[in-house]
């Protein structure tokens, strides 16, 4: 029952992110502002996802960083693919 309540809340928790997003395109805000609250709640939610959905949160310590350092590693190579197009 208590998981029953904990994916229910992150759920919840999910929603709102999601539709503070899109209140945030919506709104008069300059592009940087926006794309910056944007990124931080985008990151807040993959790393709700992948730790309770994806069940990372009680998985060993070493599963969770290999997963981080891949995740780093993908980052990287997008940064890298953004500024090397001309």
């Amino acid at each position: 029952m208590t998981r029953l309540k904990l994916y229910t809340a992150i759920y919840v928790v999910l929603f709102v992110s999601a539709t503070v997003q899109v209140l945030v395109e919506g709104a008069d805000l300059s592009y940087g502002r926006a794309l910056g609250i944007i990124m931080v709640l985008s990151f807040v939610k993959a790393v709700i996802v992948a730790g309770y959905y994806q069940h990372l949160r009680w998985e060993p310590r070493s599963l969770t960083y290999l997963v981080g350092m891949g995740l780093l590693a993908a980052l990287a190579l997008t940064v890298a693919a953004t500024y090397s197009v001309t």
